[in-house]
């Protein structure tokens, strides 16, 4: 083995490490700031099983903000892994995991059960952490997420399929505006704050479905890897090299969906994570190897997602920012710089 490709491999192993312990430094940060500030002795001993100076810390850190920060690591970890296939698949650095409708078909559910409310005349239905919605968002997303199958089965080439993708998506927020407009101005509200996206709607109860779900999405991923690299080098070339390339195609069509359509049923329409982080990932360790980038960016998309969620929290206010305001903020300077930079 060369000395540059020994150098590069540790240079890559401390940037993994170097990530993981931003991600713990995170993670304490995260439970430790909030409305009500927590001593991080006593949130190390509160997650160590022991007793707080406060039993009210306990409360806050077990059911609360331990919970959202784990919902918002699984979240930022499927949306950039989702993000990376989708890049993959096309060969568009824009391609995010939203770009096939299933986002839009999540919002649709949840509308449909706003209007539903609103027929039935109940006044209020709270669209935070809700059976009812996440439900719906899941039947919505995995209905387009059929019609995209069924589309791929009878489209060759994948620059249309992403167009088709686009045109589900236009007609399910056609749909959605429609079912709106004869909606009351309280539910409006409501459906909008949803589209905010938090990762605080994610339940202690609702944890182990949602994080199965995702690993399961991620280890899908991750055994696809060496398939992705043989996309790298074009359909073609691919086939050439016994790639069955739509069945290929087809496997990463249903699995950006279940993870891009758990994460928006779960938490809302998350943006820009899966467009900026798997660029970030290909900058920081300087290859397009999918067996490396995939773990990469799983920790960078909880990283930002975390980063993103104690952002918009405001550490010691009583009032919380938008989260895809906050992404967006992050997101747009790592895509511009992309654009430009090509």
């Amino acid at each position: 083995m060369s000395f540059r490709k020994l150098a590069s491999r540790h240079s890559r192993l401390w940037m993994f490490v170097s990530l993981l312990g931003i991600l713990i430094a995170l993670l304490c940060c995260s439970l430790a700031m909030g409305s009500v500030p927590i001593p991080l002795g006593d949130v190390l001993a509160i997650l160590q099983g022991q007793a707080a100076q406060k039993a009210s810390w306990s409360t806050i850190i077990l059911q609360f903000r331990l919970p959202k920060a784990i919902a918002a690591m699984l979240a930022g970890s499927a949306l950039a892994v989702s993000g990376l296939q989708m890049q993959t698949l096309f060969q568009n650095p824009l391609a995010g995991p939203y770009v096939l409708g299933v986002s839009s078909g999540a919002s649709l559910g949840v509308a449909l059960v706003v209007l539903a409310a609103d027929i039935m005349g109940v006044q209020r239905i709270g669209l935070t952490g809700s059976q009812p919605t996440v439900i719906a968002a899941l039947l919505g997303a995995f209905g387009v997420m059929c019609c995209v199958v069924v589309a791929a089965n009878y489209v060759r080439n994948s620059v249309t399929l992403l167009v088709v993708g686009l045109l589900f998506g236009y007609v399910t927020s056609a749909v959605v505006n429609l079912l709106l407009y004869f909606s009351v101005p309280e539910q409006i509200q409501t459906y909008i704050i949803w589209t905010f996206g938090s990762f605080a709607t994610v339940t202690q109860q609702q944890i182990p479905f949602f994080g199965g779900i995702v690993l399961v999405g991620m280890a899908i991923a991750w055994s696809s890897s060496k398939a992705l690299n043989l996309l790298l080098l074009g359909e073609t070339q691919a086939i050439a090299l016994g790639l069955n390339f739509s069945q290929m195609r087809l496997a990463i069509v249903v699995n950006v969906s279940i993870l891009a359509g758990t994460v928006t049923a779960f938490c809302g329409p998350i943006a820009f994570i899966g467009i900026a982080v798997p660029h970030l990932g290909r900058a920081l360790l300087k290859t397009t190897d999918r067996r490396l980038l995939i773990p990469a960016v799983m920790i960078l998309g909880a990283n930002l997602a975390i980063a993103a969620d104690l952002v918009a929290g405001l550490p010691g206010q009583q009032t919380t920012l938008p989260l895809n305001t906050v992404t967006a903020l992050l997101g747009v300077p790592i895509v511009l710089g992309v654009i430009l930079r090509k």
